[in-house]
């Protein structure tokens, strides 16, 4: 095992990492950007490297600065978190060229998978069925054009080389192809150092499934199932959850997807941890995405649900150990649900909200999880992911965790920075998402209904100005009818006409 491991990232998951080492008997580096000199995961690491100015480009993305901050501390492997060099093979090449042992996938494997359009070709090979789309990045316009055009409309331009919703534009129309291809490569250069973007036939109202999986180094893949994660703003998962309400009820749907994902890994050669994403349209039919060659944001519901520490898991892969476990020794236990907790205005478009936070209460109880990066006193930046922490809850089933998670986000209190705290508790009262009808297009369907609630309130309030004025007038008011759910469906059944 690693003697001292260097964590190539920030915030919470930085800290998710430190607690991982420590437990491991690792000792840990953190790396700060002028940023985040005061950060929680700079003051919990056994030792600290400052890298450079806020901006990522000078900082985190730093491949230079980073392998250099590695050797100056004697660390012998480097964890790359999720987002930034996570899925850049460049980096882990450096790493091993440098002597360091990169805790992910080999380099080769990330080339093949890391890249969409890579991955998409190579997802064909093992028959598993992907969303209609190009093969090659989006850099002839005429060519983008006459595939935008065979699809029809409307496409969805996708980042090669990362994901989080950078880099990620639907277009409606042609006349919107060109500035959108724009756009889409400039923010995908942005954060990725890669501007190359593709395209793909949208599928409307679909879930966002994905299967986690790992591997050793002798070639024994295996997966943890799946999870659901398709309530999401701006192309960005902000609920995630273990099973997945769909595949729950299709449990034929869990094989067959996870077959699919164990091919994709086995033609890659892949080891170490992985998620594959795929769309799951109104039929059922799942369709794959791509593969996120790292460990993922919302990790935890799955390692509550399979009691198995993915994180711990990923250090013995990348130390050499072979899995400790097979396929038939993974099983499913209740139900995990994870909040992202952002410094954000969702009634602003979820725009980024950054400043001191001035008070802290983070919730607690039996089966409730806080991955948090942050603490009363520290000022959150705005140059970096809004993320501030993550909430989970476990409980024997949906119907409870969704009531847990509910009671946790009523004790949790940030104060000094607008937070989707309120918006989460908001959402889990919905009467949809409670019963799971949710995809990707969930949140833009939930504001539509609230935003016409104000006008059935007011369509009620007249209502019942109309029946009190036929009460005074002695009118009998025998033909006005009240819904029976409660709603403004009052009508003068003589006139067939709504009271509006």
């Amino acid at each position: 095992m690693f003697r001292k491991v260097l964590i190539a990232n920030r915030g919470e998951i930085a800290v998710r990492i430190i607690r991982a080492l420590r437990e491991a008997n690792i000792r840990s580096v953190a790396v700060f950007s002028d940023a985040d000199r005061d950060a929680l995961h700079v003051r919990m690491a056994d030792e600290a490297e400052h890298i450079g100015p806020a901006p990522s480009s000078a900082s985190y993305l730093s491949m230079e600065r980073i392998l250099n901050a590695a050797k100056k501390h004697g660390a012998d492997a480097i964890h790359p978190g999720y987002g930034f060099l996570s899925e850049n093979p460049d980096f882990a090449s450096a790493c091993e060229t440098a002597g360091m042992v990169f805790i992910g996938p080999p380099p080769d494997a990330i080339r093949r998978l890391g890249s969409k359009t890579a991955a998409r070709v190579l997802a064909k090979q093992v028959g598993v069925p992907v969303v209609p789309g190009s093969e090659q990045a989006a850099t002839d316009i005429a060519q983008a054009r006459r595939l935008a055009r065979e699809l029809g409309y409307p496409v969805l331009l996708k980042a090669a080389a990362g994901g989080g919703g950078k880099g990620m534009r639907r277009v409606e129309a042609e006349n919107e192809l060109e500035p959108s291809i724009r756009e889409a490569s400039s923010e995908a250069e942005r954060a990725f150092h890669n501007g190359e973007v593709y395209i793909e036939k949208v599928i409307e109202h679909p879930r966002h499934v994905e299967i986690q999986i790992a591997g050793d180094r002798y070639g024994n893949v295996i997966h943890f199932g799946e999870r659901e994660c398709s309530v999401q703003r701006r192309h960005q998962k902000i609920i995630e959850e273990c099973p997945s309400p769909f595949i729950a009820e299709h449990p034929e749907l869990r094989a067959a997807m996870g077959d699919a994902a164990l091919r994709i890994a086995r033609q890659a050669g892949y080891f170490n941890l992985g998620t594959l994403e795929f769309l799951v349209d109104q039929c059922g039919n799942f369709y794959f995405l791509e593969v996120n060659t790292r460990l993922q944001v919302e990790h935890p519901v799955t390692e509550l649900v399979t009691g198995h520490d993915l994180v711990q898991l990923q250090l013995r892969l990348a130390a050499g150990d072979g899995l400790p476990f097979s396929q038939e020794d993974i099983q499913w236990r209740g139900w995990a649900m994870e909040c992202r907790v952002c410094a954000e205005d969702p009634e602003n478009q979820f725009f980024p909200s950054p400043g001191k936070i001035l008070q802290l209460r983070e919730p607690a109880g039996p089966n409730i999880r806080v991955d948090s990066g942050v603490y009363a006193g520290w000022t959150v930046p705005l140059e970096y992911d809004s993320l501030l922490a993550k909430l989970i809850a476990w409980a024997p089933d949906r119907h409870t965790a969704i009531h847990r998670l509910l009671r946790a986000l009523k004790e949790y209190a940030i104060a000094g920075v607008q937070t989707n705290l309120s918006f989460f508790r908001e959402l889990l009262e919905d009467e949809d998402f409670r019963q799971g009808k949710i995809h990707t297009g969930f949140i833009a369907d939930f504001f539509a209904r609230r935003a016409a609630a104000p006008e059935e309130c007011e369509n009620l309030r007249r209502a019942i100005a109309a029946a009190a004025a036929y009460h005074a007038n002695k009118t009998t008011p025998a033909n006005i009818v009240i819904a029976e759910n409660g709603g403004s469906n009052w009508r003068a059944q003589g006139r067939g006409d709504l009271l509006q």
